[in-house]
């Protein structure tokens, strides 16, 4: 109890250093304005630990999101992912997978269930205006990779059950419903995305069928093109970079933002470094020597981490990212700048990834929030294009996605 009571009292003051330093650099007019554009971040990872003595989500704790750090930094809403990394094919693989989607739900329904009076669950955009009019939080609910839905698309009506509004297609890796941006080759994936499969092409239409946005970010351009010819509803890429300004494979060209734009989908910029700006080349072994140190090499590893391992490894990564140089506020909205000279004002948004790998400097919790806007606002955003840039576009495209599964 005692660390992880020193963890949580090392937390409070990190934050409120970065909460005091950020009064003083943002301009009252500048905080006025974020606090009247509702700010909806549509990425936002949960360890396994989440919602639980580990850490509770209502308290100040070292995660980059919790109850007290969105309200610091004016963050309104967000999408709680349900994330499962790809594994096989086979009973034991989706048994697995099933198990761990379910439990990041139960994670979230407790978040909710405990703290009704500061955050509630919506389902439709009429509910996260109605929500956000009681002054409370909105949770949303996505996940990432439908590999727990086995070799069918009949939990879907469940899953849209329970609230989830987005599901992406595919991982890192190629999976049962389509092709990955990032292809295993080590585990037998062509180098070329195959596009969606037959059962991929059931997954869109399900989505379409039950009021869930089809989310492309992870996906290989041609399963990305297919779901957006196929899907009657435009089509959401949930926490991507641009390649113009970065040319990763997770990020996005300019022929896939003129297809979001063409089916009046959005595309969510991501604030993770390594999709924003090329890390220096030293940064990458160095990141590794330290999660090797801390026992937390792999990705399942660190979904477990406890609240005082969190802390105690976003503190030696910060040191690295200050020692090596590191992605910066200004960086990120580049890449927002250049989606919406590409796809237009209306079909660009904001995603932290954060507690995901997400965390740009300037911007390393939902406490430092108003610093993107406050950067928006210097590059000569009005405020119509903050609201949307910020939530807006994300959702008219949640309406339009609703109003095609009543038809």
């Amino acid at each position: 109890m005692s660390i992880l009571l020193m963890t949580a009292s090392a937390a409070l003051m990190m934050i409120s250093a970065q909460t005091a330093a950020l009064d003083g650099a943002i301009s009252p007019e500048v905080r006025a304005l974020h606090e009247r554009v509702l700010t909806l971040d549509t990425h936002v990872d949960i360890g396994r630990n989440y919602a639980t003595y580990v850490l509770d989500p209502g308290q100040m704790t070292s995660a980059q999101v919790d109850l007290p750090k969105m309200r610091a930094g004016g963050l309104d809403a967000a999408f709680f992912i349900i994330y499962t990394g790809q594994g096989p094919l086979d009973a034991d693989g989706l048994a697995q997978a099933r198990a761990h989607a379910e439990a990041s739900y139960q994670a979230i329904d407790r978040m909710i269930r405990s703290y009704p009076d500061q955050i509630a669950l919506a389902r439709t955009a009429d509910e996260i205006e109605a929500i956000h009019a009681t002054g409370r939080k909105v949770a949303l609910i996505g996940i990432e990779n439908p590999y727990p839905l086995g070799l069918s698309v009949d939990d879907v009506p469940m899953w849209a059950a329970r609230g989830v509004r987005y599901i992406s297609m595919t991982h890192f890796g190629n999976n049962q419903f389509g092709g990955s941006s990032n292809p295993n080759l080590a585990a037998g994936d062509e180098p070329e995305d195959p596009g969606l499969t037959d059962l991929g092409r059931e997954l869109v239409r399900a989505l379409n069928d039950y009021g869930i946005m089809v989310d492309v970010s992870h996906g290989g351009p041609l399963t990305m093109r297919q779901a957006a010819e196929l899907s009657r509803a435009p089509i959401i890429a949930s926490h991507s970079g641009v390649k113009a300004v970065l040319d990763h494979p997770r990020n996005l060209s300019d022929e896939q933002l003129e297809i979001i734009r063409d089916v009046n989908g959005v595309a969510q910029m991501v604030a993770l470094r390594s999709y924003v700006k090329a890390n220096h080349p030293e940064l990458a072994s160095a990141q590794e020597a330290v999660l090797a140190e801390m026992g937390l090499e792999t990705r399942e590893a660190r979904a477990a981490i406890t609240d005082q391992q969190r802390f105690a490894l976003t503190t030696r990564m910060e040191a690295l990212h200050a020692q090596y140089g590191s992605a910066t506020i200004s960086d990120f909205v580049d890449h927002i700048d250049h989606a919406v000279q590409v796809a237009g004002i209306d079909h660009v948004g904001i995603a932290s990834d954060f507690d995901g790998g997400g965390g740009i400097g300037g911007w390393m919790n939902a406490a430092e929030t108003p610093a993107v806007t406050a950067e928006l606002v210097r590059r000569g955003y009005s405020e119509v294009d903050i609201a949307k840039i910020w939530g807006g576009n994300l959702m008219r495209v949640l309406r339009e996605v609703e109003v095609a599964a009543r038809d």
